[in-house]
Formats: C-alpha cells, structure tokens, sequence
C-alpha cells in the first residue's frame, strides 16, 4: 500500500499562484509516475500533470505553460507549481501514484489517490 497526503490548496484570485506538495509514504516503488488530476464539481476527474520515473513530464492542454510539475525522488514528494491561475481551474485536485514504467494519462491508469485538497480560483 502507498499512502499520498496533499498539502498546499486555498482560495486565490485569478492571475495568483499556488504551490501542491504530496508527500508518499508506505511500499513506494523505485519506478513509478506521479502525477496530480483533478475534479470540477459535475465534470470527470481528468489529468493536470504527470511525471515518470525519468523525469518526463506531460501536460492537459489546458495548463501548457502556466503550471510545472516536479518530483523529489529522494523525498518521496511530488510538487504542481501552478501560476496564472484562472476560474476554470478551480476543482479539487488529487495526488496519483502508477507503479512501473509508464506514465499517467487517464484516471484508469492510476494505482493510488491522494485524499485531495480543494483550490479555488477567483475571478
């Protein structure tokens, strides 16, 4: 079992930033991705951002340029660097572990889910 615990959410206003922090715990494996997906309330849980075990990174669309994924393998932690935020990016976002070599693209692939935590943009 992995335990996935999010930290960093909040109301801001539109155009400010936030920084999401998940910290991992329990039988993390040394190849894994993590990423982070999130939920608007009446819409489907969809993927934000993901980063593999090497490194690499994919993005929705619809944060290119504004959001920046990290990971600190030696911490067992993984960061969404979020600016630029706009109302629509308002949802309750979820820290995701997949065990292996691949990467997360849908909620299908994920082993693991973080409680959540809440952003909130205003505009």
């Amino acid at each position: 079992q992995v335990q996935l615990v999010e930290s960093g959410g909040g109301l801001v206003q539109a155009g400010g930033s936030l920084r999401l922090s998940c910290a991992a715990t329990g039988n993390i494996r040394r190849f894994n991705a993590m990423g982070w997906l999130r939920q608007a309330p009446g819409k489907q849980r969809e993927l934000v951002a993901a980063i593999n075990y090497e490194g690499s990174t994919n993005y929705a669309d619809s944060v290119k340029g504004r959001f920046a994924i990290s990971r600190d393998n030696a911490k067992n932690a993984v960061y969404l660097q979020m600016n630029s935020l706009e109302p629509e990016d308002t949802a309750v976002y979820y820290c995701a572990e997949r065990q292996g070599f691949g990467s997360i693209a849908s909620p299908t692939q994920v082993d693991y889910w973080g409680q959540g935590t809440q952003v909130t943009v205003s505009s």
